[in-house]
Order: structure tokens, then C-alpha cells, then sequence
């Protein structure tokens, strides 16, 4: 479609999730008490690394502090929104400038996620596979530096997208088909070609998502292979443990994610309901998955729940 001497968009109107407007009520609670519940949980494992003083000095415990600041502001990008949605037609408009902004920090988050996930990955090769020369390869520094790294490469890669997102003109409809502002949606009414933005979705995303995925599953055939050489059973127990959580929440928040950006251009309706799964659920997911598979987290909570914790950083 040409612009022409179209008006510009100044505002989208997102569709909302599929088949949730027949009970908004129900829905809306339903996502309230996931939001709640994934805010309460990453803001009490967090808290919990940050008040244990053997905790908050393990690079496995650092990781995971960032990880819950991470799913807590990841879900608070979309399920906000996705409430307000439900309230009333209303709910469902956003501005464009706020469309930009929710583009931007969803994928600033996502992304940085996504590679904090490599990190973690990487951390447990070096604890498994050389555990006498983690402490000098893993330092605090070095453990800081790979944080930071993350969140520095997840800005630069969501800025590339929301910069060949916006920089196109956008001159109506301006129906968003999707429960807020991702990328293949937002582009389908854009008012120019897209070629380019469809082939840097695919390389750029594709070689990420590969890239990352490839680490990880390298990072974990080599800790199989640790962990089978290990001569205790109650050494394999905790290795494994440590290691499934891990894997666990690397599968509920990949795989969603690879399905919906394989085929960017495709019908959306299938995919909000995918995407669902890596935007709230496993934000909500994480820190309970961590906290029952996890004895340290477990006997640290314990502690700050009886205020041990506070009352040594006091």
C-alpha cells in the first residue's frame, strides 16, 4: 500500500487475545492473579538473593536475581494491557509513541532474557565440567561482566527492530492483531514494502535464537556427560536437578517464541495464545521452579522469612 496523502496513525487499536472476549471477567481475573502472583514470586526470589550473603555472592544466584527482575518487568509490559483490554474497548488503545515503547522494552526484555539464558547455561558448564577452576573462571567480575553484557546486547538488538519497525509510514487501518505491539503484527499495516524488515526478522531473530540455542545445547552435552561420570548418586541428583530446572524454563520460553517468529507473516490468531505462554506464564513459572528444585533457595527463604536475613544487613 503507498502512503499517498493518507494521515498518518497517531493511535492502534489491539484486537486482545482470541476467544477471551465471551468471558472478559473471568479473564481478567485470570490474568490479575497470574501478574500478582508472577510479581509476588520474582520479588521474593530476588529479595531472597539479595538478603543471603552466601547467595547474592554465587554467579548461579546472581544470574537469577537478574532473571526475576527480567520476568518481572516482562510480564509487566503485556499483561497490563491485556487486562485494561478486557475492562473495555477502550483498554484496547494505545498511542503510537506507546506502541513504539512497548515494541522496544518487550523485545529489549525478551532478548536479553534469551541470552541470560546462554549465560546460565554456560555458568552450569563451568560448574559441572571444570568445579576446581570455576571460582577463578567464573569471578564476580567475570560473572558481572556477562550480566551486563546481556542487558547491553539486548538494547542494541531491540533497538535494530524497533527502528526498521517505525521508520516505515503507517497511515491506517490501524487494528493490531495481536494482544499488544510486537513486530510481524505491527508491520502488516505498515503503508511501504517490507521486504527488508521481513528478511532481518528471519536472519537477525533466526540467527539469535540459533546462535543461543546452539550454545546450550552444547554447554549441556558436555555437563550429560559430567554428570554421568559422577561416581555419588546424590551428586548426580543435585547436578541433574540444578540442570533440569534450567532446561525446564528454557522449553517454555523457546519454544513459543521459535514458533511465532519461524512464520512472522502468518495468521496471528494461533499465536496469541502462544505467545501468552512466554509473555506471563513463564514469568510465573520461574521463580516457583527455582524455589522447589533448589535446596539453597528453599533454606534461604526459610531464613528471610524468619528474618535472619534483613537483620544481618542491618
Amino acid at each position: 500500500m503507498e502512503a499517498g496523502n493518507q494521515t498518518p496513525v497517531t493511535e492502534f487499536i489491539l484486537e486482545g487475545l482470541p476467544n477471551t472476549r465471551e468471558l472478559p471477567s473471568l479473564f481478567f481475573l485470570l490474568f490479575l492473579l497470574i501478574y500478582l502472583l508472577t510479581l509476588l514470586g520474582n520479588t521474593l526470589t530476588l529479595l531472597t538473593v539479595l538478603c543471603d550473603p552466601q547467595l547474592h555472592t554465587l554467579p548461579m544466584y546472581c544470574f537469577l536475581g537478574h532473571l526475576s527482575v527480567l520476568d518481572a518487568c516482562l510480564s509487566s509490559v503485556t499483561v497490563p494491557k491485556i487486562m485494561a483490554g478486557l475492562l473495555g474497548p477502550e483498554g484496547r488503545a494505545i498511542s503510537f509513541h506507546s506502541c513504539v515503547v512497548q515494541l522496544y522494552t518487550f523485545h529489549f526484555l525478551a532478548s536479553t532474557e534469551c541470552f541470560l539464558y546462554t549465560v546460565m547455561a554456560y555458568d552450569r558448564f563451568l560448574a559441572i565440567c571444570h568445579p576446581l577452576r570455576y571460582s577463578m573462571m567464573m569471578s564476580r567480575k567475570t560473572c558481572m561482566g556477562l550480566a551486563a553484557s546481556t542487558w547491553l546486547t539486548g538494547s542494541v538488538h531491540a533497538a535494530i527492530h524497533t527502528t526498521l519497525t517505525f521508520r516505515l509510514p503507517y497511515c491506517g487501518p490501524n487494528l493490531v492483531e495481536y494482544f499488544f505491539c510486537d513486530i510481524p503484527p505491527v508491520l502488516k499495516l505498515a503503508c511501504a514494502d517490507t521486504a527488508t524488515n521481513q528478511v532481518v526478522i528471519l536472519a537477525n531473530i533466526g540467527a539469535v535464537a540459533a546462535c543461543c540455542f546452539l550454545m546450550i545445547c552444547i554447554s549441556y552435552a558436555y555437563i550429560v556427560v559430567a554428570i554421568l561420570k559422577i561416581r555419588t548418586s546424590e551428586g548426580k541428583q543435585q547436578a541433574f536437578s540444578t540442570c533440569s530446572a534450567h532446561l525446564i524454563l528454557l522449553l517454555f520460553y523457546s519454544a513459543p517464541s521459535i514458533f511465532i517468529y519461524l512464520h512472522p507473516f502468518s495468521s496471528q490468531s494461533s499465536d496469541g495464545s502462544v505467545a501468552v505462554f512466554y509473555t506471563a506464564v513463564t514469568p510465573l513459572l520461574n521463580p516457583f521452579i527455582y524455589t522447589l528444585r533448589n535446596k539453597e533457595m528453599k533454606k534461604a527463604m526459610r531464613k528471610l522469612a524468619c528474618g535472619e536475613g534483613l537483620s544481618r544487613h542491618a
